[in-house]
């Protein structure tokens, strides 16, 4: 498994049909236990040690998923390790505020074309 999605119910059964597996989750504790599972191979409900950390290589998760991670998702980004993450809109769109690859390249750049 290289890639694992991490959000809403319904991107979690597209994502299904083409190919990549996930989860779908309704609270912060939902995504933060599934988070914990797929970076440190860690399942609470289960006291032990899973596969997931050794074999996800990309981590893909919604912008409010990530949003109910926070911090421990922030200094995950920080320390280097694989899973890399990357955020995707939800089913209802874009969160406010949040910028997009292209305006956060423009942005590190400087120059927009």
């Amino acid at each position: 498994m290289d890639y694992f999605f991490i959000g809403d119910q319904e991107l979690a059964i597209a994502f299904r049909f083409v190919g990549i597996e996930g989860a779908g989750v309704s609270n912060g504790a939902e995504a933060l236990s599934l988070f914990r599972r797929m970076t440190e191979g860690y399942d609470e409900t289960a006291d032990a040690v899973l596969p997931g950390a050794e074999t996800c290589r990309i981590l893909i998760l919604t912008e409010e998923a990530a949003d109910w991670l926070g911090d421990t998702l922030v200094s995950w980004q920080l320390s280097g390790q694989y899973p890399l993450v990357v955020e995707v809109p939800g089913m209802m769109g874009r969160l406010p505020g949040r910028k997009t690859l292209v305006d956060s390249i423009r942005e590190a750049v400087g120059i927009q074309v």
